[in-house]
Order: C-alpha cells, then sequence, then structure tokens
C-alpha cells in the first residue's frame, strides 16, 4: 500500500465535495451541512485555509481542511476530516493529522481547534489520543445554527 498526502488546490474542490459526502454517509446525522457540502464552499474554504488530500495506491482515500481560527493567522480550525469507506480501519486519520501538525508548526500556527457533534461522542476520546483537549471556553465558528453546538477541542503546538 502506498501512501502519500498531497496538499490540495482550487481544481481538488470538487473530488473534495464528493469525498466528503462519501465520507460521512452513513457516519454522521443527515442533518449534518456536511452532506450538502459543494465545490464552491470547498473552493473558498482551500483559499481561505488549505487542505490535504490522501491518496492510497494513486487513489482518493480521504481528505481534511482548515481556516484560521476568529480570523488569526496563529491559529487554525481542523474541519471536514473524513475517509472514504474503504480505507477505514487503517490508522490513516492520524496520517491526515499528523500531516495538519507538521505544516501548522512549519507555518508558525500555535494552536489547532476542531469540534466533535455531540451525537458522536467517541470522538473525543479519539483527538485526545492526538493532544487535543476540550475547550469549553471556545465556540466553534462554523455551527449549524439548527443543531446543538458541537464540543470544540483545542490542541496547543
Amino acid at each position: 500500500m502506498h501512501l502519500q498526502i498531497r496538499a490540495a488546490i482550487s481544481d481538488d474542490a470538487q473530488l473534495i465535495a464528493d469525498m466528503t459526502r462519501a465520507a460521512w454517509a452513513g457516519k454522521v446525522a443527515a442533518t449534518s451541512s456536511g452532506h450538502r457540502e459543494t465545490a464552491m464552499l470547498v473552493s473558498d474554504q482551500l483559499g481561505q485555509g488549505g487542505g490535504f488530500i490522501l491518496l492510497i495506491d494513486d487513489q482518493p482515500a480521504g481528505s481534511v481542511r482548515w481556516l484560521p481560527s476568529d480570523g488569526k493567522s496563529d491559529g487554525w480550525e481542523i474541519l471536514r476530516m473524513g475517509l472514504l469507506p474503504d480505507f477505514r480501519g487503517n490508522d490513516l486519520s492520524r496520517k491526515l493529522l499528523e500531516a495538519v501538525f507538521h505544516h501548522a508548526l512549519a507555518n508558525e500556527v500555535c494552536e489547532l481547534r476542531l469540534a466533535v457533534r455531540t451525537d458522536q461522542p467517541r470522538l473525543l476520546d479519539l483527538y485526545s489520543t492526538y493532544g487535543f483537549e476540550i475547550a469549553s471556553d471556545l465556540t466553534y465558528s462554523h455551527a449549524n445554527p439548527s443543531e446543538p453546538a458541537p464540543i470544540v477541542m483545542r490542541k496547543r503546538l
């Protein structure tokens, strides 16, 4: 299995939108805005922040994106990480997160944030193994107003 993580570019927007919807199907509540992901939104987010695409044997397997936190360049919000069903169970989410960690450090980012839906509490334990801690003093800037507020976690670099 040949694993590659590459920077996402604007031309990848449709691929990332399609992968996000496929990765979230059956895993995330149907009310999540991730199920309505569009290439236009992805392209805009890549322009404001960035993203990575994970390839396994040259086949797209997953992706992750980030945006500046609260408009600050020294903090990022990680969003829309997902793996396609055929690639789950191989610890590949860790590879995506590590790529973000290394890229953040290279860009002098001192804090990463992410949000966990209240209906997915098992992810709190997963992200805590990567050094994230619950940050009850923070709110998620991309929260869906028609759903319960997610739990925000932070990792200081």
